[in-house]
């Protein structure tokens, strides 16, 4: 279970970054040595012990005016906002400065748990120069180095002792459904069409919907929740502040829900930004459907729903296993089916396949189409098992790893899919060197 957000903070160059990418445990923010090269927030999952989190990564915050500080500032505050916790990195090479005293300040006012790193105690000899930070009254500075990894499993555990108490399971509520899409594509129209009833507000302005909202409601006796979200667009081309809020909620929304309905405006046709849209959901690996919505408003013959169907899968290529329907929220055509493709989605998603009935499809597919051989070695797969679900995951034990091409593990994911009912769920194959006993 998520067991919430960390936010990194502090002024530029104390090595903030080198401190999240140590954290997520793979180089995802650029590291330089320039101030400011953070400008954004970067997010990522991390895990530390048995405990799974967020980590955000923000620009340094300054007292003087420099450039983009507007803008930073103003990330770093949302970033904040949505924190459970918040971790502030300072220098022991510089020791105390200015804006660690001003951003300590904005820290206390905000009343969020802070945990304080003192960053770059690169050998015994600076560690007493990080107990000067205790004048920031933000609680006990925990010398540590983002280069070298040291002290920061003991800042991880700081976090983790403030992290409030993990919820109980949200799924007894109901299915989570999140409608996705970017701005003015007919997202609270389709939800308001599915409830049967004006929950959201509709207007032709793009970004009326500027957060999440969640609506339990009941459809023949099963209970669902529905989520509008705000419009996405691409990170950069995002301006507005409230609206980069807006996306946070809605790729959070994103990640805690069971099903994703991706929609698409019929009329305008497939975009560039509708792929940075679904990506999101593809890359939380959520079930997804894709909704080709107002469906009315298009000219057709009798191959235009079939040539809308091959641009969505020669565009959406990696979204190969999605259903697609098509909709109008206006006139109410075809809602009626968005839900029980919904369960069945889901469904597909939660599905166990037994063992035993797992390795014979994968033995028969080796004896029919044996992998090709690389450098006189060839692949072999021992055995496989089913790890977890929603996505489906699949550990395959195999005599060299590396000798697993692309190529045919998406041709054992397609194999999978053709003997098991997989549709419109991801699948995550995991490929591991057999232990020999």
């Amino acid at each position: 279970m998520n067991r919430g957000i960390i936010a990194i903070v502090g002024r530029p160059n104390v090595g903030k970054s080198t401190i999240f990418n140590r954290i997520a445990g793979s180089r995802i923010s650029i590291v330089e040595d320039t101030p400011g090269v953070t400008r954004d927030r970067i997010y990522a999952p991390a895990y530390w012990l048995d405990n799974e989190f967020r980590v955000i990564d923000t620009g340094g915050i300054q007292m003087a005016d420099q450039p983009f500080q507007e803008e930073i500032r103003a990330q770093v505050q949302i970033a904040i906002d949505e924190a459970d916790v918040i971790l502030m990195v300072t220098s022991a090479r510089t020791g105390v400065s200015d804006d660690d005293r001003f951003i300590a300040g904005l820290l206390r006012r905000s009343g969020k748990p802070v945990v304080l790193a003192v960053n770059m105690v690169d050998d015994t000899t600076k560690i007493a120069s990080a107990y000067e930070f205790y004048e920031l009254g933000i609680g006990d500075p925990i010398p540590c180095s983002g280069i070298h990894g040291a002290g920061i499993g003991d800042v991880l555990d700081a976090c983790m002792a403030l992290f409030p108490e993990e919820k109980e399971s949200e799924a007894a509520e109901g299915m989570r459904l999140a409608v996705i899409g970017e701005p003015n594509v007919g997202k609270s129209s389709l939800v308001n069409a599915i409830l049967k009833e004006d929950r959201a507000i509709v207007s032709d302005i793009q970004g009326t919907t500027r957060d999440a909202v969640d609506t339990p409601f009941e459809f023949e006796g099963r209970k669902y929740i529905i989520v509008d979200t705000a419009g996405i667009r691409k990170r950069g081309k995002v301006y507005e502040n409230i609206e980069k809020y807006s996306v946070l909620r809605a790729m959070q929304a994103i990640e805690k829900c069971d099903v994703a309905l991706f929609l698409i405006d019929a009329e305008k046709g497939i975009r560039e930004q509708d792929k940075h849209v679904a990506g999101y959901a593809s890359e939380a690996g959520k079930p997804l459907i894709i909704v080709v919505n107002k469906w009315d408003a298009v000219a057709k013959d009798d191959h235009t729903m079939n040539r809308f169907t091959e641009d969505i899968r020669t565009q959406f290529a990696y979204l190969s296993y999605a259903p697609v329907i098509f909709v109008s929220a206006r006139t109410g055509q075809r809602v009626g089916n968005i839900l029980p493709l919904a369960d069945q989605v889901y469904a597909n998603a939660s599905r166990r396949i037994p063992t035993n009935v797992l390795n014979e499809v994968i033995m028969d597919t080796q004896i029919t189409t044996p992998a090709p051989a690389r450098n006189g070695r060839r692949l072999r797969v021992y055995y496989a098992t089913q790890v977890g679900v929603n996505p489906p995951t699949f550990v395959f034990s195999v005599n060299e790893p590396e000798l697993m091409h692309f190529s045919y593990q998406r041709f054992l994911e397609n194999q999978l899919r053709q003997a098991f009912d997989f549709a419109g769920t991801p699948l995550k194959l995991i490929v591991r060197k057999k232990v020999s006993e």
